[in-house]
């Protein structure tokens, strides 16, 4: 169930990501997205998680974010 821009992200989390792209994958692999409202962080949840992560929507978002965000989408919710 891997898609194309998760993959991408995987193979190149130096890439230069915006926050949309962020979004995009969220709402693919069925994460809950919500950016920040008067903050400059976005923040995704997996409906059966309880932990939520927090990415800094500044552009380029920094390699270690996007890495955090694969893992997480890959382990179903669980931060590592």
């Amino acid at each position: 169930m891997t898609s194309d821009l998760l993959a991408r992200m995987r193979r190149n989390p130096a890439g230069d990501w915006t926050i949309g792209g962020v979004e995009a994958v969220c709402r693919e692999h069925g994460l809950l997205f919500r950016p920040g409202r008067g903050t400059s962080h976005a923040h995704a949840k997996h409906p059966s998680s309880r932990e939520i992560l927090t990415i800094p929507a500044h552009r380029p978002i920094k390699p270690v974010y996007i890495r955090k965000l694969v893992r997480y989408i890959e382990s179903g919710g669980t931060p590592r």
